[in-house]
């Protein structure tokens, strides 16, 4: 058993023009690593939606930086609860609407990469 966390990261994405959001490389990478360690999904992550997309295309885990800070600075250890909460309700309303019962039900099916709604098939 590998104990590895592979990150897919953003950050300092800014620095340059060209590159891909984690989320958008996360398939490839479960892929490549085929299961011989554990891939978290580090940067981008916002919402409860977020969450599901990601398990959804392999993440084991997300880490959710950018939103634990806004709740630190806006009420210190209480806004760090209140943001993970709304996270937690955010993915339970998203797994209900999504038909999951449990993460064990979250699975690639629920994920449709955009450029499906850029060229339509006529």
């Amino acid at each position: 058993m590998c104990a590895l966390v592979e990150g897919v990261s953003g950050h300092y994405r800014h620095k340059w023009r060209y590159t891909t959001e984690g989320i958008d490389v996360l398939p490839e990478v479960v892929r490549a690593v085929n299961g011989q360690c554990e891939v978290y999904l580090d940067g981008g992550v916002r919402t409860g939606t977020d969450v599901l997309k990601a398990l959804a295309l392999g993440a084991k885990a997300v880490f959710i930086g950018r939103p634990a800070l806004y709740g630190l600075a806006y009420d210190g250890e209480a806004g760090v609860k209140t943001i993970l909460q709304i996270l937690r309700d955010e993915l339970s309303l998203a797994m209900a609407l999504a038909g999951c019962a449990s993460l064990s039900d979250i699975n690639s099916s629920l994920v449709v990469h955009q450029s499906y709604y850029l060229h339509p098939k006529l």
